[in-house]
């Protein structure tokens, strides 16, 4: 699966909140051996939500983990764009979901905070440990939660425990060279794609260095092809360290 994490929040961007949902989607999933494909910080406008899960949705194999956007004010957009643009139809009311504002908030559940259980048709509920102000999910691949770290991040580890908990284990080999990244593109385009590459360039002492790190899953390919860049260097006499 492609992980997506899509956090909505203008004061975000314009600094009055500091995000703290990258650095948990990303540890989370490394518990069980996955990684983020890509992360998104938008602000609450519109166009750029739509155009935003439009075009996660195009991924057949993406799983999407959306922070914030889900209360009862005027900027809060998710519910509906999410209708739109995964069910193609009109919010419906959650019958459980208006159950339980009703429940919490007796009157003052009307006239506005019995909207937030106006949810995309089939939506499944992901409890909320602090207030019972549920997220949801649609076809277990697309998570909507809270912008609140305190309610979305268990939601979030329960929904990875659940549905995507089998590990897969990977392997890295990392080395640093006193060379430029030129000199190595002739073997990195020889690496498989189940190999993932990264080359980072690093200046040190005003001299070109190249950090080259090897990832996969099959342990004896990735150093079969690690050895190859260790015996080209050794080969034009470059130093280099292993890390």
């Amino acid at each position: 699966m492609n992980f997506y994490a899509v956090i909505i929040g203008t004061e975000i961007l314009n600094g009055r909140r500091v995000d703290k949902h990258f650095e948990f989607v990303k540890n989370e999933l490394a518990k069980y051996g996955h990684e983020l494909f890509a992360s998104f910080i938008i602000k609450d406008d519109e166009t750029l939500m739509k155009h935003t899960y439009s075009m996660i949705k195009e991924d057949e194999n993406a799983v999407i983990f959306s922070f914030g956007g889900i209360g009862s004010t005027p900027d809060d957009l998710t519910r509906e764009i999410a209708s739109e643009i995964f069910r193609n139809s009109k919010l419906v009311t959650h019958e459980k979901f208006k159950e339980d504002i009703i429940q919490r908030f007796g009157e003052e559940a009307y006239p506005h905070r019995i909207h937030m259980a106006d949810l995309p048709p089939n939506a499944k509920l992901l409890q909320n440990p602090i207030n019972n102000m549920s997220g949801f999910s649609l076809d277990d691949r697309f998570f909507f939660t809270p912008g609140f770290p305190s309610m979305s991040h268990p939601m979030i580890s329960d929904v990875i425990k659940k549905h995507f908990s089998q590990s897969h284990k990977k392997y890295r080999y990392t080395l640093l060279a006193q060379t430029s990244e030129n000199t190595l593109i002739d073997l990195m385009q020889q690496l498989p794609k189940s190999i993932e590459l990264s080359s980072l360039p690093i200046f040190i002492n005003e001299k070109p260095n190249v950090e080259l790190s090897l990832n996969g899953e099959n342990k004896e390919n990735i150093k079969k092809y690690f050895q190859l860049f260790i015996e080209d260097l050794e080969q034009r006499n470059i130093p280099f360290v292993l890390k």
